[in-house]
């Protein structure tokens, strides 16, 4: 017996401006946020606010492009971009980070590499900067 497998096609989701949704949003697909969201978002896409968007909670996601209000903790398996007019406030757990100019960031990152690796500094020579 054959059974038929179906491929699981992401889909891109769209909270719109004017929309306030209270709750925990689950998705394998991208979700655009241009309204409000108070809660959490589990996402295995990306993560898109918008310049009108808000957010107040925690997102756990692969990607993130922040324009808008985003006060949460945030886990970005891969890169989060905070653009221009982006005002955050919370924690961030990355691999990647980029923040333009103009955007407004309070709170704490930390860096981590493939597969939850913490990236550490190298350790400093034993002799760097003592005479011989």
């Amino acid at each position: 017996m054959v059974k038929n497998k179906e491929t699981e096609i992401p889909s891109i989701n769209l909270l719109g401006s004017g929309t306030v949704i209270k709750g925990e949003i689950r998705l394998t697909g991208d979700f655009r946020i241009d309204g409000t969201l108070i809660g959490s978002i589990d996402c295995k896409g990306k993560v898109v606010v918008g310049p009108s968007g808000v957010i107040e909670g925690e997102i756990l996601c692969q990607n993130a492009d922040f324009s808008g209000q985003v006060k949460a903790t945030v886990k970005a398996s891969e890169l989060l971009t905070l653009k221009e007019t982006a005002t955050f406030s919370g924690d961030i757990t990355t691999s990647k980070l980029a923040i333009e100019p103009g955007a407004r960031f309070s709170g704490t990152c930390k860096m981590e590499g493939p597969a939850g690796r913490e990236f550490k500094a190298p350790p400093a020579p034993a002799n760097e900067g003592q005479p011989k």
